[in-house]
């Protein structure tokens, strides 16, 4: 695989020297073409040029639209197919009988996980600057479930209102009786969806470097070609940056199956490389996909899951308040927000948020609210941003095209 793989760069080096214009151009200016073009839809952002990127960003949507729309009439059994199947769910759902019970059931499952794989999807799909569900959803939940556990001695919270609210069953366990396992064993369906999220959210960049590499055509993908020039460059690499992602793609090329497994179980920025990778140098879809998927979603989710309950466990939570207290001058007035906040959330546990005075809202709460709008609308305009960046980018293709056929 790796001579396959090194035969077809080197040919792909020679092809630079294309034709351009009618004549043999220097691959250097061809180069610097692309660099002044990535830098002009770079300053294609809402806060620099609004009116030009909600236009593209419009246009774009439109485009998408089209090129589905396309898809979907050149399928129309399959479309008839997915109608039809859509069509008996829908009775099913809304015809009474002895079956409600157990559509119900399936519902509250399927949305669960639906929920669970979104985000993860969310976090890796590469969207935008992707979303952060883990520090944003998973891992609160986690240590929600966590502070829970310890005060109530149980993980055997009512359902409902449990996973929407937290509160502690009728008859609490014994002190001492909750083990990291138990809470483990809480969040694992959680935990695991979301893992099987994101290892679905990193095919985009393996489908696409593989259909490069099959077409021999150039996509539409600014990291598959700074992947390319990577390994036209690789031997003069010098800085960190360039040596971490050689190291990721020569372990991922050598290693095969256990490459890709210790690239996806760890926490590593560097995985779209992973499997822009695999995707050139044709690793079978299973390999990649396996091996994403067991690290991201069992190995990979256990360490973090593991990392936020120890965190969050009782006396560590305890002796992190007592820190903050320590602190001179300023500790007693940080740590009572703190104290108030774990005092409300035992409160709530206990049924006894409605007795007494009505609660004003934390401020530790208020700023993570806050915190959440502020990351999803980002999220959001990174969105935009990105969608009108790329039809700027449709637009200087066009643009040389014209020029190449003149």
């Amino acid at each position: 695989m790796a001579e396959n793989g090194k035969n077809c760069d080197q040919r792909r080096v020679a092809m630079n020297k294309e034709q351009y214009n009618g004549n043999f151009t220097d691959p250097s200016s061809v180069n610097e073409k692309k660099r002044r073009d990535r830098e002009e839809r770079q300053n294609i952002v809402l806060w620099r040029q609004p009116l030009v990127t909600l236009q593209y960003f419009s246009l774009e949507i439109l485009v998408i639209l089209k090129e589905w729309t396309s898809r979907l009439w050149h399928r129309q059994s399959v479309v008839m197919s997915f109608l039809l199947l859509l069509a008996v769910l829908i009775a099913t759902y809304y015809v009474e009988g002895a079956h409600q019970q157990y559509v119900q059931r399936i519902e509250k499952q399927f949305l669960l996980y639906a929920y669970w794989i979104g985000l993860g999807i969310l976090s890796s799909v590469g969207l935008g600057t992707g979303l952060h569900t883990f520090l944003l959803y998973l891992g609160p939940h986690i240590a929600s479930v966590t502070l829970a556990a310890y005060e109530c001695n149980s993980v055997n919270f009512p359902e409902p209102p449990y996973p929407d609210q937290i509160i502690c069953p009728d008859e609490e366990g014994t002190e001492g009786t909750i083990s990291l396992w138990s809470i483990i064993s809480k969040v694992r369906i959680e935990a695991c969806m979301w893992g099987i999220g994101t290892a679905i959210g990193e095919l985009p960049p393996y489908f696409m470097a593989r259909a490069a590499r099959l077409s021999g055509a150039e996509p539409d993908d600014e990291d598959y070609q700074e992947f390319e020039e990577m390994l036209e460059h690789a031997e003069t690499a010098q800085d960190f940056a360039s040596r971490a992602k050689l190291a990721v793609q020569n372990l991922v090329q050598k290693v095969g199956f256990f490459g890709i497994l210790a690239c996806a179980s760890i926490p590593n920025p560097l995985f779209d490389l992973a499997g822009i990778t695999c995707g050139h140098f044709l690793v079978p879809f299973w390999t990649f996909f396996g091996a994403t998927l067991i690290g991201k979603a069992i190995i990979k989710m256990h360490i973090q899951k593991i990392f936020v309950i120890i965190t969050f466990s009782k006396h560590i939570v305890e002796q992190m308040v007592a820190f903050i207290g320590a602190v001179p001058g300023i500790g007693p007035s940080l740590q009572k927000p703190f104290q108030e906040y774990l005092e409300a959330q035992r409160q709530k546990l206990h049924h006894k948020s409605e007795t007494g005075a009505p609660q004003g809202e934390n401020w530790l709460s208020w700023m993570f609210e806050k915190l959440v709008v502020v990351m999803v609308c980002y999220f959001i305009l990174s969105i935009i941003n990105s969608m009108a960046q790329s039809y700027a980018k449709r637009i200087q293709q066009r643009l040389n095209s014209e020029e190449k056929t003149k």
